[in-house]
């Protein structure tokens, strides 16, 4: 609330508290990444990964892979930079997750409370699509009751885990063993069977499933219809990607330019810094095969070195607005790769039917005034890039040439029509969720929606309806802070040399050691620990507000409050006047007859100081324990109702 001096809000029962652990509340699934965070720094590591596992089948690759909108939200970030939350989840799956081998922490510790409470009647349900999204949705049925078959186009599961995220940042045995500890619970997967060819949603339902999942994701990328987007060397990098990834890469020239600046489009250039276009022109294929490395490195690094490759990106965006995580832009600068932002590309140029360059020009503003995306490009600064390759990086697309008038699942601008309360289709018994109802987000986006998709399929099925309730309860907290643990600074996990990484398909990014592990996670601030306030008890000594290292502590006078029109109500209510005479009154006179405890919690780094020096115990640590759990309600309370199918 801005009363004109300060942005106030006074705690409500629940909301408040629960949005305090803002890494949690960030989170799409809700992971207790404060739980599992302090966990670590304790050294109890089966419950770092037990809580870590808790409410996302994908722990193991989300602490690889993950965006982590947690630690843009982790409040340490206000005073330095955030926890390493994504780094430290890896350091526990790695000892505890199914890339261990052993599939039964990952089985136990999954969260059943937030499954539906009533059990199906072994229907047969139709995933179709391997990926994040469907694979989330066979985990969740197959769990209560259901018999679920996943349908995968490719030659093997994980979808964009698989063909997208290069295999340099994704280990693909880490992928196997996670999708496989949630086939091992009952679910049947087939391969090679794609929507369209294979079989249809006609035929499904003639097949006997009584309800149909689409977790198809975008398979397609875009291109800009520039002139020469038709000439040899220019690709789609999806394409690009899924040739790469499958070990078929795409013939690439010496001088390569990606057009986009997001994550998928450095996915790109790191992947074209690679050896693998070497590989196709058998230049150390003999090596490769008899598994010399070593030599393979060595004759890539002399490669680069001489100048002899270049790759470039080509992006609207300034350095800061770039939609890139920095750590992919920093990484691709030490690979070699050439950024050059506030360009448009133009045209692509070529001669005999081949690229020979693409033209820019200076882009002066990417956004209009309203913050949407209208970029305005100065004509009369060109720039042209030599390039024989051109790789176009800059979106995803669908493919749904599989719909059929009979399958009643109507799309809008290329993305199936969801509820997005429910994701049920316009055809009652399909539903689909994850980039192909609401376009391309993260991982973590796509799990938390199928989650809500598993539980939607399920009350269509029952005739009934789940409901997500917070069950809270305060206790008193009992902790220590690590010495120093104000002062730690962040350190990333170490990555690979920048000419070893450029040189190979080694995974980038390694893990910390077990010291190293504890001392990033001790720099949590503890956010579900709680200064609370009884100001019954409290004397205005100001004792709190000498004490607190942090300074964030302040006892505000009336009279910089009543700006704003509730605060000056409650401040009438309590001095028994009207509004009028109390913002008519002398803001001297006014601060004598009563003021605000207040707190800036941005800042508030637990050190329980305030507490302890409190005479009157007015101020005491408190842990705010929450958690979230399915319920089933009667349909007749609910404000969706779902029409089942005959």
């Amino acid at each position: 609330m801005n009363n004109g001096f300060y942005q106030v809000r006074v705690p409500d029962a629940t909301d408040y508290w629960v949005e305090m652990v803002k890494c949690r509340d960030a989170c799409p699934v809700h992971t207790d990444a404060c739980g599992y965070v302090n966990a670590i720094a304790e050294g109890r590591y089966e419950d770092g990964y037990r809580i870590a596992r808790a409410t996302n089948p994908f722990a193991s690759i989300c602490g690889r892979v993950c965006g982590a909108p947690c630690e843009a939200n982790c409040r340490r970030g206000d005073l330095d930079s955030p926890v390493a939350i994504r780094a430290l989840k890896r350091f526990v799956t790695g000892q505890h997750g199914p890339e261990t081998g052993d599939y039964s922490k990952h089985r136990e510790f999954g969260n059943k409370l937030m499954l539906p409470p009533n059990r199906g009647d072994y229907e047969r349900i139709a995933v179709v699509g391997a990926g994040v999204s469907g694979l989330t949705v066979a985990h969740d049925l197959a769990q209560i009751g259901y018999k679920v078959t996943v349908f995968e186009a490719d030659s093997e599961p994980g979808g964009m885990l698989t063909v997208g995220v290069p295999i340099f940042r994704l280990p693909r045995d880490l992928v196997r063993h996670e999708i496989q500890a949630i086939l091992s619970l009952g679910v049947d997967l087939r391969c090679n069977m794609k929507l369209g060819r294979d079989f249809t949603i006609q035929s499904l339902r003639a097949d006997g499933f009584r309800s149909i999942f689409l977790g198809i994701g975008l398979p397609k990328g875009r291109k800009l219809p520039l002139p020469g987007a038709e000439l040899e060397g220019v690709y789609d990098g999806m394409d690009f990607l899924r040739a790469f990834n499958q070990g078929t890469p795409q013939p690439l020239g010496r001088r390569i330019v990606v057009i986009g600046g997001g994550n998928v489009a450095y996915d790109v250039a790191r992947s074209a810094v690679r050896p693998f276009e070497a590989m196709q022109k058998g230049e150390a294929l003999a090596e490769m095969e008899r598994g010399e490395q070593v030599a393979f490195d060595v004759a890539r690094s002399a490669l680069r070195i001489s100048g002899d490759k270049e790759v470039h990106v080509v992006c609207l965006e300034s350095r800061e607005e770039m939609p890139a995580d920095d750590v992919e832009v920093v990484e691709g600068d030490e690979e070699g790769i050439f950024l050059h932002n506030r360009r448009g590309p133009k045209a692509v140029l070529g001669e005999n039917g081949k690229v020979t360059a693409l033209r820019t020009v200076h882009c002066t503003s990417v956004f209009d005034a309203d913050g949407r995306f209208n970029p305005v490009l100065d004509e009369a600064q060109v720039e042209e890039i030599q390039a024989d390759t051109v790789i176009f990086a800059i979106g995803q697309s669908s493919d749904l040439s599989f719909l059929a008038p009979e399958d009643g699942v109507e799309s809008n601008r290329g993305l199936i029509k969801v509820n997005p309360e429910t994701y049920q289709t316009t055809a009652p018994d399909v539903f689909a969720c994850g980039d192909i109802a609401h376009g391309p987000r993260l991982f973590i986006n796509a799990i938390a929606s199928a989650q809500i998709a598993a539980r939607s399929m399920h009350d269509f099925l029952r005739g009934t309806r789940t409901d997500v309730v917070l069950r809270k309860q305060w206790k008193p907290a009992s902790y220590t802070m690590a010495e120093g643990w104000q002062r730690t600074g962040r350190e990333n996990p170490p990555v690979l040399e920048s000419l070893k990484r450029a040189s190979s398909m080694e995974i980038v990014e390694e893990n910390y050691s077990e010291f190293e592990a504890r001392r990033q996670a001790a720099r949590c601030l503890r956010c579900n620990v709680n200064t609370v306030f009884d100001t019954s008890m409290c004397i205005a000594c100001n004792g709190c507000v000498d004490v607190c290292p942090e300074n964030l502590i302040r006892l505000v006078g009336l009279s910089k409050l009543i700006h704003d029109g509730e605060y000056a109500d409650m401040a009438a209510e309590a001095l028994g006047t009207s509004r009028e005479q109390v913002c008519a009154m002398d803001p001297v006179e006014l601060d004598a007859l009563g003021g605000v405890m207040m707190k800036d919690e941005s800042t508030c780094i637990r050190c329980a100081m305030c507490a302890s020096r409190c005479p009157t115990h007015a101020i005491t640590m408190k842990h705010f324990d929450f958690y979230r759990e399915c319920v089933s309600v009667p349909v007749q309370n609910s404000k969706i109702l779902y029409t089942r199918g005959s």
